[in-house]
């Protein structure tokens, strides 16, 4: 019998159709997504928890809750995941991430996807990376009604570099991109990650309002889905170019400052203009906006005056993660 279980989990970067995995649009219209994961992690540690202590479950993250029934407990993923697989005995359940939580770059999704790999570990079942994203995907957006999309489960669960087709009939369809040569090597070399200082606003208080005018909208999210395909194929070619996803970027930046006022800001429209007079193609603010990581692609000789400029900000060097969720450590009676 399992003991205790240490879950390992990327977060992810998106380069293209970010908006367009959320049911109300590809139900409608199908959507698609380019991302990759990174080497930054989520942990999930859970573990029996002994009936000697007071309270049947603990969940320690960025606060510690002492609970005696599921119901009580107020992190939400948490709760969902232990009703989903019916769990019924006491457990302990302990989280550390790579990245604070509202930065963009997945970590919700990270930690449903890595929880949820535990728990079935600890219950002696196997369980694959489709069925962790849908899982996953249907505690956050059917459970508690978060107002997202379902590209952060995929890319916790499979790691790699991927583009993901949704379909009308909720299919999820998988597509990993195999770079040639040192193409992958390359893409990231051209990479920069900076963090803004600040928390985004509420990713949901942004994706509410960009749903409210879904209406408004649908030409433009159609349009970045278009661009998934063009980012995909300037990953494939066998010389890659930074200025060319910089384009990819920039572009998809410009149409998703549309969708919601929220977006951005004075200050974050300052920092990515700024990047661009310094050498920068091209870039984004990482997740639903509002705050979080400021993502550029540039020419490696580009890079240090461009850390020298946000030299007041992190910069935080990344790379890539071909692999998913996966369990680091097992312990068994």
């Amino acid at each position: 019998m399992v003991k205790s279980v240490t879950t390992l989990t990327p977060h992810r970067i998106s380069f293209a159709g970010g908006g367009t995995d959320i049911p109300n649009f590809y139900r409608e219209y199908e959507g698609s997504v380019l991302n990759t994961a990174i080497d930054k992690y989520i942990y999930v540690t859970v573990k029996k928890h002994s009936e000697i202590f007071d309270e049947r479950y603990r969940i320690c993250y960025s606060k510690t809750e002492q609970k005696n029934t599921i119901d009580k407990i107020e992190n939400g993923i948490a709760r969902e995941c232990l009703k989903l697989l019916n769990i019924e005995y006491p457990l302990y359940i302990s989280t550390v991430s790579d990245i604070p939580s509202s930065t963009g770059l997945g970590s919700s999704s990270s930690f449903a996807v890595g929880l949820l790999y535990a728990l079935h570990t600890l219950n002696g079942k196997s369980v694959s990376a489709g069925q962790l994203a849908e899982e996953a995907s249907e505690i956050e957006i059917n459970c508690l009604k978060h107002p997202i999309g379902k590209q952060d489960q995929y890319a916790a669960s499979y790691g790699g570099l991927n583009c993901f087709k949704f379909r009308k009939n909720d299919v999820v369809e998988i597509e990993h991109i195999f770079p040639p040569d040192n193409g992958i090597e390359n893409i990231f070399n051209s990479l920069m990650l900076f963090w803004t200082g600040f928390r985004k606003e509420s990713s949901h208080k942004i994706l509410n309002e960009q749903n409210d005018c879904l209406n408004k909208s649908i030409d433009t999210l159609s349009s970045m889905s278009s661009l998934v395909d063009e980012c995909k194929s300037i990953f494939l070619k066998k010389e890659f170019n930074p200025k060319d996803l910089g384009g990819i970027l920039h572009r998809g930046w410009i149409k998703k400052k549309t969708l919601a006022k929220s977006i951005t800001n004075e200050k974050l429209n300052s920092y990515y203009d700024l990047a661009l007079s310094k050498g920068a193609y091209g870039g984004k603010i990482a997740g639903a906006g509002g705050g979080g990581f400021l993502l550029l692609a540039c020419d490696q000789e580009k890079k240090e005056n461009i850390k020298k400029t946000f030299s007041h900000l992190l910069h935080l060097p990344i790379s890539y993660e071909p692999r998913g969720s996966r369990v680091l450590h097992q312990l068994d009676y």
